[in-house]
This record gives C-alpha cells, structure tokens and sequence, in this order.
C-alpha cells in the first residue's frame, strides 16, 4: 500500500462526513444536527458544525492515534455508560458472549473474544464507512487477540465477519450493525449454524421509520442517536423493550438482548432507578432528532 491510499472516511458527530488521508484531516462536511447531549457532556461541545468536528477528530487522531500506525488498540476507559462497546465489553468479561464482530479503522471487520480490544478499537469511533489497511495496526490487533476478516483490503463486512466467527468456533456471537438492512441475513445464520447472534443496530441517524420497522424483528439491540425514524418504530414495536438512558438510549428487544444489556448495570458503580413503562422510549430531549 502506498501512503496515497491510506485514506479513511468516518461518519461522526452528527453524521457528519469526515476523510482523514495520511493522518491529516482533509475533508468534513456540514452534520446533519448542530446538537449532541454526548458531546456536549463529554467533550463540552456546545455546537456541532465543520470546525468543531474537524477539532475533535484532531483531538482522537492525536490522543488515541485514530486512522494511524500510533492507534492504540486496547482499552479499560469507559467512554459512556450504555455504549456498545462498553455493552460488548462487559458481555465478554461475564462470558455472556463468547465473541464480538466489530469495526475498527485501519483493519475493518474484526472479530475477537478480547473485551479491551473491543474497547480500544470502538470507544472512540462512529461509524466508519471506508478504512484503509495499516499494517502496524494489524499487527497490534492481532497481537491482542484480533482476527482482521480482510488484512489486505481492511474489508467492511459484518455478514462475513460473523461467518468467520462461526468458522472460528464462536457459538455467541455479538455483532455491530450500521447498515440495519443485514440483520435479517445475518440472524439467520442462527438457524443454518445452531448458534447464538445478538445483532445490535447502531449509528441509526437518518434512518426512516419504516426501514427500522423492516429490521426491528431481527435486531436484539438498536440505539436510538438522533433518530426520529427509530423512536417512532419502537412506538409501534409490539414487544417489550428495555430502555437503558434517556439522551442517547440503547433498547433492548429481545431476551438476549436484555441480558445484555442488564449485565452492563453490573459493571458501573452507580444507583439506578428500574421501574416499569407502559409507553417507551421515553427522551429526555428530543428536539435534535432526525
């Protein structure tokens, strides 16, 4: 791979488009939400527009060596309480799943039973479009306990990510999803290979309502990000849900789903309120959605 191609596109902050190329950001496009409670909580982002995204990421390449060979990949820190790698985390440490199919830049599709690399590789990252491969970053991933689906090519694929688990022996798989349109074909691998797959929707921002209800059967968790299209699904979703947060919530839709999702209570040192609701999800604020 020549430097020319090292070339990595993320959608964050908003959905927002970012390109990094050789390390450095090139391009950032308007978000589509001038407003985040995360990033406003976390990161004291009061605004989210052009500079103070490209100022964030600058911050991630520089403190966490995000979209370069300096990447580091595993971690204990939690980003956020409910996020999915944190959810995969503690499901890993507790044995609820025995593996979790992710997306990392410089490698794409991963596949490993290690919760800190799951950590290190997600914490800091949304949803990655395209990724080039970066060879000390691989062998980082490896070293830690990572399977990369496509070394060379640094493929996005979670479908083939998740057979590649099943071929590796993995009966638990939990697998992230951003394009909600493969939850169907990959739950039911359940079926063919006598396995377990808890998919968990995420980076939902944009979706319409009816896309979501089309993948609501075959997903055990969504997060709802700025999306309008996801709270008015689960409005009309005939299950019973678990609803985890009230900014940016993470919803369980299945048994599989909760346990994941409850386990992840286990793991913070704080009070909690569980109680029941008739009529979910229920949002702190809504007026950023989408």
């Amino acid at each position: 791979m020549t430097k020319d191609e090292d070339i990595h596109i993320m959608e964050c902050l908003g959905k927002s488009k970012v390109v990094v190329k050789n390390g450095k950001v090139v391009e950032v496009k308007n978000p589509k939400i001038k407003y985040c409670p995360l990033f406003l909580k976390h990161r004291n982002i009061q605004e989210l527009n052009k500079d103070t995204i490209r100022k964030n990421i600058e911050y991630r390449i520089k403190d966490f060596g995000l979209f370069t060979e300096n990447r580091i990949v595993e971690s204990k820190e939690y980003i956020v309480d409910f996020g999915t790698s944190e959810i995969f985390m503690s499901g890993l440490e507790d044995k609820i799943i025995d593996s979790a199919v992710i997306v990392s830049d410089c490698a794409g599709t991963v596949i490993t039973e290690n919760p800190y690399l799951v950590q290190g590789l997600c914490g800091r990252i949304s949803g990655i479009v395209k990724t080039s491969p970066i060879k000390k970053v691989i062998e980082k991933i490896k070293e830690k306990g990572g399977y990369i689906l496509d070394e060379n090519n640094a493929t996005i694929n979670q479908y083939l990510g998740v057979l590649k688990g099943i071929e590796l022996g993995y009966k638990n798989i939990g697998v992230s999803i951003a394009n909600l349109s493969e939850s169907k074909r990959i739950k039911e691998l359940e079926k063919i290979y006598n396995v377990n797959i808890i998919t968990f929707g995420v980076h939902t921002t944009g979706y319409s309502k009816e896309d979501v209800l089309d993948s609501l059967p075959y997903l055990d968790l969504i997060t709802i990000c700025a999306s309008k299209g996801v709270i008015d699904a689960l409005k009309e979703y005939n299950g019973n849900i678990i609803q985890l947060g009230s900014s940016v919530p993470i919803v369980a839709l299945s048994k599989n789903g909760k346990k994941l999702l409850l386990n992840r209570l286990l793991h913070l040192d704080k009070s909690f309120l569980i109680t029941t609701k008739n009529k979910l999800p229920l949002l702190k604020d809504s007026s950023f959605h989408i």
